[in-house]
């Protein structure tokens, strides 16, 4: 058996462009698509005659970009003795502007100096194709020499170092799938593969599904794939246009987790433009009935559904719950959660907008009901603390997340025929960095986003199949950039929107790996916000000085009111 395109086992770079050793007899009636080490254009033509140490260093890093031909154009930079630089060790990516300026004290002379590389560092990318968040200064020293009038590289430290627009012109996003092992739906973890060339995406992707999950899911999610699996020869394009997929080594599966295999590769690969995938096992069918598979036929197994075209907005104010858009904005809702016999600090509905937590002011101490938005009443929870955020629910609609004190992240169980009781979960990692201040799961179920302190923090929920639940693989998004983070909240299962003290940056986008920053603009609003809410598809709304306002991007040029004098509003949209 051969692998098809080799495993992301090696470094990020050089497991990237590695050639594959698969072969296809000449009388194969598909076309093997790109193997990873082709390359689709000529790498650039190298640096400019003249140039100085400075200019030249420069020219390498953003040739380092593309990644054809093992770095081919940044190759042309390097002097003979540092052809053995191995841009397989990793890729660092650079926030915005970065120097080239000489090292102080380094010794030079006229035909050797030593440039410094100097800038932000964001993270980097790892040899599975994932970001990870590190943002902290960089600097790099790199020895330049003049050879027959022309200045080149002779040493420099192993690994690539590219500038974030620059890697954004060379690679694109792509979101793999793997298994949430206890709800048995498939959820998206974020990578990263060279745009070019194109022809060989698929066969990357394939390899990255291979290689499992990314380390920020380790712990949450699972693959279908054992780690013996393995492609009996190069992904392929059939004569009626099927990209054909045949794999080995995956085991014995039962019909589920047959249709959960056929959804992590079918929708892996539909992220880069394949629509119709022919999944094989040894030569034959995945699916017997159905050979060739496309988005449509998994659908169904997708654990973040999009919301409701009439999900509606709702806020929480004066210690009442209220509409916030819909026919009747600011209209308190009926029963206990709007009717002023409780006094009401925040709420969250449920994913399907049929169950209601609220968290309630008692004296200086805080409890949480829970009910269906239909009840009469609302059930009291044991949860009694100083302090209690904003509820948060789980997809499953049984569940509710909250934070005690400030340390004690906890859950409360609901089910219709027993009284709701509280559930432990494990998140000494997260609580040992500060205050959770504010948390969110994600609509998917397999994250959280939790300010503490004052930064914006993701961590993956790992969950056993006897109940057990604990948050893993903590990271640190953009602090540099996010300065002072007051609320956040979850966009989509792959974004998170923040709201920070500013005044520069009131409201943020960050992508969950915390590779991508948008800047939301801040007209109208009065800082300091102090709320946020977020979801697919909807308006985001804050509240700032004034109230409650939205903004739904397309060519609004400004946020618009929703509720006024109301600077203590907290909006929300159901999870």
């Amino acid at each position: 058996m051969i692998r098809g395109v080799g495993r992301l086992a090696a470094a990020l770079l050089a497991a990237l462009v590695v050639t594959s050793c698969a072969t296809v007899p000449d009388g194969s009636p598909v076309k093997v698509l790109g193997r990873t080490g082709e390359a689709e254009q000529a790498p650039a033509d190298g640096p400019v005659d003249g140039s100085n140490p400075l200019d030249l260093v420069r020219d390498f890093v953003f040739a380092s970009g593309s990644s054809s031909d093992r770095h081919g154009s940044a190759r042309r930079f390097l002097a003979e003795e540092a052809a053995g630089w191995n841009d397989g060790a990793g890729l660092t990516v650079l926030d915005g502007q970065f120097d080239t300026v000489p090292t102080p004290g380094a010794p030079n002379s006229p035909d050797v100096a030593t440039i410094r590389i100097r800038g932000t560092a964001i993270g980097r990318v790892t040899s599975s194709g994932a970001f990870e968040s590190n943002q902290a200064t960089f600097q790099q020293d790199v020895t330049v020499v003049r050879r027959d009038g022309q200045w080149r590289i002779a040493g420099l430290p192993d690994g690539v170092v590219v500038p974030l627009s620059i890697f954004r012109d060379h690679y694109r996003a792509v979101r793999t799938w793997f298994v949430d092992p206890v709800r048995r739906l498939v959820v998206a973890d974020l990578r990263y593969v060279p745009s070019v060339p194109a022809r060989a995406q698929a066969a990357r992707v394939a390899d990255l599904l291979l290689g499992g999950p990314s380390t920020a899911l380790i712990g949450a999610a699972v693959s279908q794939l054992p780690p013996e699996a393995e492609l009996r020869s190069n992904v392929a394009v059939s004569p009626d246009g099927a990209l054909v997929v045949d794999l080995t080594g995956v085991g014995d599966l039962d019909p589920g987790a047959r249709r959960l295999l056929a959804a992590q590769v079918v929708l892996s690969l539909a992220e880069v433009n394949v629509s119709r995938v022919r999944l094989l096992v040894d030569g034959e069918p995945l699916i017997a009935d159905r050979p060739d598979l496309t988005r449509t036929d998994v659908a169904d197994l997708v654990a973040e559904g999009q919301p409701n075209q009439d999900v509606q907005g709702l806020v929480v104010s004066g210690g009442r719950l209220r509409q916030l858009t819909g026919p009747e904005p600011s209209t308190p809702l009926p029963g206990p959660s709007g009717d002023g016999s409780q006094d009401v600090e925040s709420a969250a509905l449920s994913g399907d907008s049929r169950r209601l937590a609220v968290v309630t002011r008692q004296g200086n101490r805080r409890a949480m009901l829970i009910g269906g938005v239909a009840d009469p009443g609302l059930t009291p929870t044991s949860l009694d603390a100083a302090t209690m955020t904003r509820p948060t629910w789980a997809p499953s609609g049984t569940e509710v997340w909250t934070v005690l004190d400030g340390r004690t992240v906890t859950r409360v169980l609901t089910d219709a025929a027993t009284a709701p009781g509280r559930a432990g979960i494990e998140a000494s990692e997260l609580a040992a960095l500060g205050p959770i201040n504010d948390l969110r799961l994600s609509r998917d179920g397999m994250r959280v986003v939790a300010v503490v302190g004052t930064g914006l923090y993701t961590a993956a929920v790992a969950r056993t199949v006897d109940g057990e639940v604990a948050l893993r693989n903590v990271h640190r998004l953009r602090p540099l950039d996010l300065g002072e983070v007051i609320t956040a909240d979850w966009g989509s299962a792959d974004q998170v929107v923040s709201v920070s003290r500013g005044p520069d940056l009131l409201v943020a986008q960050t992508t969950v790996d915390g590779l991508g920053l948008q800047p939301v603009l801040g007209n109208n609003l009065t800082p300091p916000l102090s709320a946020v809410a977020a979801t697919a598809n909807r308006p985001l709304l804050v509240t700032d000085q004034n109230g409650v306002w939205s903004f739904a991007f397309g060519d609004q040029a400004a946020w618009r009111q929703m509720l006024g004098s109301a600077p203590d509003a907290v909006p929300l949209y159901p999870g």
